[in-house]
């Protein structure tokens, strides 16, 4: 299991709420993230990341009870995520009408997960809100698979703290689901 000490985790917690960036090990590829409604430091993630935001940005957070004041959802959605806990799904839900362009891009809706990854779990724990969470390589390269390919792909951001740790072991990103049609984009 990955593990971050309290006093790691609490520092990354403080970045997160100071608006800055945070590379983080997810269920198969390392994150990039940061306060979502925090909108100069999402778009210093777009910008470090080359990501146009029409594309619209993944939250995770530690449990759906974080998620659900972004998004706007019935029983039956509701019953569709928590049925696929054990499984590694990122959800396209309807977002509700204040959340930002910045994270929904040229969508009403929003992607979303909750992480079953105990470091990225943990850090939504200690931050008490979603974190977006894009993987962390530039536009159109290969996610980074552990912390050097990180500092590698970002050799110039000072300001990007990057938590050391194991991904989850899986070989693919998350699949992602429309929680209303059930079409798979991926």
């Amino acid at each position: 299991m990955p593990y971050l000490s309290p006093f790691k985790l609490q520092q990354a917690s403080h970045q997160l709420e100071r608006g800055g960036l945070i590379a983080y090990p997810t269920e198969a590829v390392y994150g990039l993230g940061c306060d979502p409604v925090n909108e100069d430091a999402v778009m210093r993630l777009l910008s470090l990341k080359q990501r146009p935001i029409e594309k619209g940005l993944i939250l995770i957070a530690a449990n759906f009870e974080q998620l659900s004041s972004f998004l706007d959802y019935d029983e039956k959605i509701l019953a569709k995520v928590e049925t696929s806990s054990s499984e590694v799904i990122t959800w396209v839900i309807p977002a509700q009408s204040w959340v930002p362009k910045w994270l929904t891009g040229k969508h009403a809706s929003l992607a979303i997960r909750v992480t079953a990854h105990p470091l990225s779990k943990a850090l939504c724990e200690q931050f008490d809100c979603p974190i977006v969470s894009t993987s962390a390589n530039p536009h159109h390269r290969q996610p980074a698979r552990n912390a050097l390919q990180v500092r590698s792909y970002f050799p110039k951001a000072s300001k990007l703290t990057i938590l050391n740790g194991k991904t989850g072991g899986n070989k693919n990103p998350s699949k992602i689901y429309d929680a209303v049609t059930g079409r798979c984009f991926r």
